[in-house]
């Protein structure tokens, strides 16, 4: 009989919960952690591992566990918020990193969460909780807090709908806190954040606008210092030199197809969260 987690799951979505189930936390898995996390019968996960592994969206490692394929990376190249983005980015993002020897990590808008699509990490800097790849919390991370600035009310909503985690002490909690931290935000043009995410780190976040003007990504750096504030005007000026690079990437097709770049429709402008 199918296991009762199996009933009206087509073999896309059962497809798609094996790969969903490899993390930044587990990017390894054995067939039976798999089964576990997926609640999936060994019979069935196994035939979708093994069709898996052929057309290489995963790959088994010699230990007899499982990983993401390169043929999965291969794809997500061609996603234009990843790789035309990091192009655009990163020899900025080397230079700041080389002037503040911090982690310093780009990071778009995906769901209700920052996902940090590439990062620059000196080995002693101070530990922090992202990673390429990994995701941040909108509300408690500076460049979570950048994009929900720019964000619609729907997103803003849909963020303090369930309440707001606390990661630290210091953790804005509240949605009024949070609206007024979106609302300074938007005032200086960055957001500054101390130690809500991660004990001991600091960071500031600055917008990275397309040829629109429209917040499409955002770039931090977290160090240990308290007065990160003094860092504002480099990553603003690296923000914006990563805009002006954006500026002058056409879309798919040229033209208004760019706004397809970023998702969103050119016909629905952004109502910034948190009011004026």
């Amino acid at each position: 009989m199918p296991n009762s987690t199996e009933r009206g799951r087509t073999v896309t979505s059962r497809a798609l919960a094996v790969l969903g189930s490899f993390t930044p936390a587990q990017p390894e898995l054995t067939l039976a952690q798999i089964c576990r996390i997926t609640g999936l019968r060994h019979a069935t996960a196994h035939r979708l591992v093994r069709e898996l592994v052929g057309w290489g969206a995963l790959e088994r490692v010699p230990c007899g566990a499982y990983v993401i394929g390169l043929r999965l990376w291969e794809l997500g190249t061609l996603n234009p918020r990843g790789l035309p983005l990091r192009v655009r980015a990163m020899p900025f993002m080397e230079d700041l990193h080389a002037a503040t020897r911090q982690h310093v990590q780009l990071a778009v808008l995906d769901g209700g969460e920052a996902l940090v699509v590439e990062r620059f990490s000196a080995v002693d800097a101070v530990p922090v909780r992202s990673q390429v790849g990994g995701r941040l919390p909108l509300h408690a991370s500076a460049v979570g807090q950048v994009l929900l600035a720019h964000a619609d009310e729907e997103l803003f909503a849909e963020v303090v709908r369930d309440g707001l985690a606390r990661f630290t002490a210091a953790t804005v909690t509240d949605e009024a806190g949070l609206r007024a931290a979106l609302a300074e935000c938007r005032r200086t043009g960055v957001a500054v954040v101390r130690e809500e995410v991660s004990v001991g780190a600091y960071s500031v976040a600055a917008p990275i606008t397309d040829a629109k003007g429209r917040v499409v990504a955002a770039l931090s750096v977290v160090g240990p210092d308290p007065a990160v504030h003094r860092l504002v005007p480099a990553v603003v000026m690296a923000g914006r030199g990563i805009s002006r690079g954006l500026a002058t990437t056409p879309g798919p097709a040229g033209g208004d197809d760019a706004d397809l770049l970023w998702g969103r429709p050119s016909a629905r402008e952004p109502v910034r969260a948190g009011g004026g």
